[in-house]
């Protein structure tokens, strides 16, 4: 699970720019001029790390062509794999987030599609839950494998602040309309919201333009097609979101909180807010600030159904996972494809569990009691593994350039200080790489 420190780097990675390149220790791609029998593979550098290692160690037990694990700390990522992506320097086998952050690479035709390895090994696809896999496929073509696991955006309440008032997890809208109102006579914040780092506020669209819309909006917009932005799907989840927020849903300082200095889940265990909308590493977060909520109190549901919309209610946003793909340019690819097996492997779904990890294999299911917190993990598996469509958080689905004003323009909408009329042409603006 992602902790606040991981989220927040994700954050500043990709929407950072392109900086000064950093000196990468051992790192080369085919055509690096380094030891001809080597693979690269590069990496976000955190504790998932360990995993990592452990498996190229294991691919170097069998292999002749040695795999080389190289890492780059979180925050500086995103910039330096711009930054040696076309050079000597680039790896053979990197990490990304799919979707727009690899959409660039692909459109520059330096991304092997991995259709040929898929046609040799159905496994690399066919053992993997298909709503996670396709968030690598662009343009028809695979070019990831998923590489260490899902982050679902999940409801998340106070056990006993609901119970205290008398009210249940929210399936429907109007339940969770009900919710806020009753909150809101205790005077307690209903629904807490990071607002300064302002992808939290981003979660409720995404999931509102899910359950009005149902992906297929989101897919034309992110296609291409302006028009999508100013239909009238589009403008009733804009209109419900305005209305959970007049409704009080938010208090008035949410735009002054934040996830990342654990203001907003702070507001959640203290028993000052009843919700937070949150990606599944909430649990982690709260599990290392107050492990005795996290047992007792701290409770989780899906998102709520809108009634009439056209958006299935088994419908999930977030992060679908992170994903490994290949650079055109390998000299070893049939070395390659054999590293990538290891991804669906037993001892890959039993290591990623063991730090707090939800692999999105389909064997995953088998060691789910070995998992930190086995009923929420099978709780989150079993949601990702029946999602007819799990959309990619809208500043990963688009390019890198698209992160600011995507989050600009969900604040200014929420807080008031834009129109509908306003958001919507801040979002056709968006160029979708």
């Amino acid at each position: 699970m992602m902790t606040v420190r991981s989220r927040l780097a994700r954050a500043v990675a990709v929407g950072a720019a392109l900086a000064l390149a950093l000196p990468l220790a051992a790192c080369g791609g085919g055509d690096s001029g380094g030891d001809a029998d080597e693979i690269h593979i590069l990496v976000y550098g955190d504790a998932t790390n360990k995993v990592e290692t452990q498996l190229v160690e294991t691919f170097n037990k069998t292999s002749k062509v040695k795999a080389v694990l190289d890492t780059i700390p979180g925050a500086d990522y995103q910039t330096k794999l711009q930054t040696i992506i076309n050079t000597n320097q680039a790896p053979d086998i990197f990490f990304n987030w799919g979707g727009g952050s690899i959409t660039p690479f692909v459109k520059a035709n330096l991304l092997m599609p991995l259709d040929d390895m898929i046609a040799k090994d159905p496994g690399l696809k066919s053992n993997f839950l298909p709503s996670v896999f396709n968030t690598a496929v662009v343009d028809g073509k695979s070019y990831g494998v998923p590489m260490r696991g899902t982050q679902p955006v999940l409801l998340f309440h106070n056990k006993k602040v609901l119970a205290d008032a008398g009210i249940t997890p929210p399936q429907t809208w109007d339940e969770l309309l009900a919710a806020v109102n009753t909150l809101k006579g205790k005077k307690i914040t209903p629904i807490a919201l990071g607002g300064g780092d302002q992808w939290p506020t981003q979660m409720w669209y995404q999931y509102l333009y899910d359950r009005v819309a149902g992906p297929e909006l989101f897919a034309k917009a992110l296609g291409g097609d302006k028009s999508a932005w100013d239909s009238p799907d589009s403008r009733r989840a804009l209109e419900l979101l305005r209305q959970l927020k007049d409704a009080g849903a938010f208090g008035t300082n949410f735009d002054s909180v934040k996830f990342t200095d654990g203001g907003s889940p702070a507001l959640l265990s203290s028993g000052k807010a009843g919700f937070e909308l949150m990606g599944s590493w909430n649990y982690s977060t709260h599990n290392d600030a107050n492990p005795t909520f996290a047992a007792k109190d701290l409770g989780w549901t899906a998102f709520p159904s809108v009634p009439g919309g056209k958006g299935d209610p088994r419908n999930v946003v977030g992060n679908t996972n992170n994903f490994y793909s290949v650079l055109k340019k390998t000299k070893h690819p049939e070395a390659v494809a054999e590293f990538l097996k290891l991804q669906y492997s037993d001892e890959f779904v039993k290591a990623q569990l063991s730090i707090g990890n939800l692999p999105t294999t389909t064997n995953t299911d088998k060691f789910l009691d070995t998992a930190t917190n086995p009923a929420y993990s099978k709780f989150q598996f079993d949601m990702v593994k029946q999602a007819p469509s799990f959309q990619l958080s809208w500043d990963q689905a688009y390019p890198p350039a698209a992160t600011t004003t995507i989050h600009q323009a969900v604040q200014q909408y929420l807080n008031g200080r834009m129109d509908a009329n306003g958001f919507i042409k801040a979002m056709q603006s968006l160029q979708a790489g």
